[in-house]
């Protein structure tokens, strides 16, 4: 039987980072990958899609993309890019092998990973299988209430959606620019937002993961009370451009409140709509505000931009919402979900994760010991969720799993402390 000291699932980024901080460490270890090295970016994506940050910033510190620094990779680049950086650092990578279970041993330290390809023990395992496991839809409408339904997961293209109008439920970054990209392919969109926050893409000269970086903000380190569910609406497509629902409605897409229920060939929408976008207005104006303190405070020579507060007087859809669709009469076609996705962590066989199946950690430190995660939402802090945040969080667990062997390879005798001694 194989062993090993440290298996990782998973051939992503958080994979990779992982293998370059267990190889400086000089921890023994093998990273484990189903398909090809970052295969979600290449075919668990729509075509046209690109990060969602810059290339300068959003990237593994020890290496930059081919492009210009300013630009938003494409999901090829963002791909190659970690093909090429396993190479660089010799990644112990096999691809092709699919992890089935993880149990820990018997009596003694470890687990057993069984794979498509054998049994390997190992005394650590990471499960760097990052965010985007199980898409998530919602039990609204049923299978047969006529419109084809599917999860932005497995959205490429407007060519592949049947005829008529698309509806998309979701507000964050996936739904609208899947929304807009349909909406200019000349279909008849809707669009339903939930709460939001609407970050904008640029101000005064810096880009936004700039503002968040120098205002503190990548380092809060759990999302507020409420705001758990709280989608992100920033998008890099086009060049990066701030995100607009009352500019995308004035062209001619039709927003609603959040997808509450079906009956009888209907949707209903919560009365949300106007409220769901006034907090994001009031959470992007927040920025600008701040941001203008940062400059004022430091004396910064950055080209003042009064028009960034110009918020557009709301459209008919938000001023008379539509609380009720007939999908029929509407000629709905597709209904889209980008709705996020689940955990799907089925594989490993310990007692560390809640009733929902989400993990139980600190900082990706479970509650079985041997055991880590590396690539979850809001790990150690909001920057987790970006490139360069899981290569810190792999730091951070590879610094444990080395802290650990440490531990294990003391010789030490021990000696009991008596009241006579």
């Amino acid at each position: 039987m194989e062993s090993t000291d440290t298996v990782v699932v998973g051939g992503g980024q958080a994979g990779i980072a992982m293998s370059e901080h267990l190889g400086k460490l000089g921890v023994p270890h093998i990273v484990l990958e189903r398909d090809r090295i970052a295969e979600r970016w290449r075919t668990g994506r729509w075509d046209s899609l690109v990060a969602n940050g810059p290339a300068w910033h959003d990237r593994f510190p020890n290496m930059e993309f081919a492009c210009d620094g300013d630009a938003f990779p494409d999901k090829e680049s963002v791909a190659d890019y970690f093909v090429a950086y396993a190479e660089k650092i010799g990644a112990p990578l096999r691809t092709g092998v699919e992890v089935t279970s993880v149990t820990a041993l018997e009596g003694r330290p470890g687990f057993r990973v069984e794979t498509s390809q054998g049994v390997i023990e190992a005394r650590h395992v990471v499960a760097a299988t990052g965010p985007f496991q199980r898409p998530a839809i919602p039990p609204i409408l049923p299978q047969d209430a006529g419109p084809m339904q599917m999860h932005s997961n497995a959205y490429r293209n407007p060519d592949q959606l049947p005829e008529g109008a698309v509806l998309v439920v979701g507000g964050g970054s996936s739904g609208v620019q899947i929304a807009e990209e349909l909406m200019k392919a000349g279909r008849r969109v809707y669009l339903s937002i939930g709460p939001h926050d609407r970050p904008p893409r640029r101000y005064r000269g810096r880009d936004n993961v700039w503002w968040l970086g120098v205002l503190g903000k990548w380092n809060a380190d759990s999302p507020g009370p409420g705001t758990e569910h709280v989608t992100i609406a920033v998008s890099g497509a086009e060049g990066g451009k701030t995100v607009d629902f009352r500019k995308l409605a004035n062209q001619g897409m039709t927003l609603l409140g959040m997808t509450a229920g079906y009956e009888n060939g209907k949707l209903r929408f919560a009365p949300d709509l106007k409220e769901n976008l006034d907090k994001g207005d009031a959470n992007y104006l927040s920025v600008l505000d701040e941001a203008d303190a940062y400059i004022a405070r430091h004396g910064l020579d950055l080209p003042e931009e009064p028009e960034a507060r110009i918020i557009p007087d709301d459209p008919a859809c938000v001023r008379d919402p539509i609380l009720e669709l007939d999908l029929a009469e509407a000629g709905i076609g597709t209904v889209l979900w980008a709705t996020g996705y689940a955990f799907d962590f089925g594989w490993i066989k310990a007692d560390t994760f809640d009733d929902r199946g989400r993990p139980i950690h600190q900082r990706g430190v479970s509650e079985e010991p041997g055991l880590y995660f590396v690539g979850l939402p809001w790990q150690s802090r909001r920057g987790s969720s970006f490139i360069w945040g899981v290569w810190h969080d792999a730091k951070f667990i590879a610094d444990q799993i080395d802290i650990q062997r440490g531990y294990m390879a003391y010789q030490g005798n021990a000696r009991r402390v008596t009241e006579d001694a």
